[in-house]
């Protein structure tokens, strides 16, 4: 949501929804956009205003502005498999085939924010990955030999986030988690934005997990913690970004990936130098200009789309 401040566009945000872990925006995670403001569904409904486009971020949402009349995209930010994980009232070719047939009814537009996350849903054709600017990043210092985590709900993305590996490999290393997380004790989100920038620029490294059938080698946060500077040690996963030596380490093997991140801790100038690395990487892959310039391009098919059904 704070990435679509790259848009050359004002923006209604739907604030205050149901089902969320927080009430309303945490700007303790993200201010909000500076061409942005937040309003209420009821607000949205009631002004019925024609919107250039409507970009939801789930199935609800998507039903919830269905008396809209505005072109819209729903993005896929979760695999199917961990979506309908712990609730398998349907199979995962059901709900593909229910998502497809009612976007071809609305005119719909269904866009994937991974490759992995594409094929899951069976909507692999428009992919835009997140961005990040590293400009808005202070130096990295790393003067803080502790590792870093940033993740929320951990207790209810245990498989996920492969968390098993996680303390595993290192139980007993100084690491920071910050996010949302009653159930841990001493576990917080960051104060606000700024806070959150300056621990990535002072800890050693970043820690990273995924299950490669659930989730991502990577996501929003560990690509903000690669453009602050910091190298990152987690799994082996086909689609991670980081470069095994280069800009980080990777192992399945917890008493090696502990060893990694003990050789981080120990020697700052090669945090440093792969840290640089995997700045570099986000600079080349996961720009935030390139993400406004392919999000652009999924609103003008979504307003295709729109039209087949719709006049425009």
């Amino acid at each position: 949501m704070h990435q679509l401040g790259a848009l050359p566009c004002r923006l209604d945000i739907i604030d205050g929804l149901p089902g969320r872990y927080t009430p309303a925006w945490d700007t303790r995670i993200r201010p909000v956009p500076a061409n942005a403001r937040l309003i209420s569904l009821a607000e949205a409904l009631a002004e019925q205003a024609p919107y250039h486009c409507l970009i939801t971020h789930s199935m609800t949402d998507l039903l919830d502005v269905k008396t809209l009349a505005s072109p819209r995209i729903l993005i896929l930010h979760n695999t199917l498999e961990s979506r309908i994980k712990g609730h398998e009232t349907s199979s995962p070719q059901e709900v593909r085939t229910v998502l497809r047939d009612y976007l071809r009814r609305i005119g719909g537009h269904a866009v994937a924010i991974s490759p992995m996350k594409g094929r899951s849903w069976g909507f692999a054709s428009d992919i835009v990955p997140c961005g990040v600017d590293p400009g808005a990043y202070p130096p990295w210092s790393g003067e803080v030999a502790c590792g870093l985590r940033v993740a929320n709900q951990i207790e209810q993305k245990r498989e996920i986030l492969n968390w098993d590996l996680h303390i595993r490999a290192f139980q007993g290393m100084p690491v920071r988690i910050v996010g949302h997380n009653p159930e841990m004790a001493g576990v917080a989100p960051s104060d606000h934005w700024d806070h959150l920038k300056s621990l990535l620029q002072s800890h050693r490294f970043f820690l990273h997990t995924a299950n490669p059938q659930l989730e991502d080698g990577y996501n929003m946060a560990m690509l903000e913690a690669m453009a602050a500077g910091l190298p990152v040690v987690g799994n082996r996963h086909p689609s991670s970004p980081i470069r095994h030596g280069v800009s980080g380490f990777l192992s399945d093997d917890p008493e090696e990936l502990g060893h990694w991140g003990r050789q981080l801790l120990q020697d700052r100038s090669l945090a440093h130098t792969m840290g640089e690395a995997a700045r570099r990487t986000v600079m080349e892959r996961f720009s935030l200009s390139l993400f406004a310039t392919r999000l652009q391009k999924s609103i003008r098919t979504a307003r295709r789309q729109w039209g087949k059904v719709r006049p425009v």
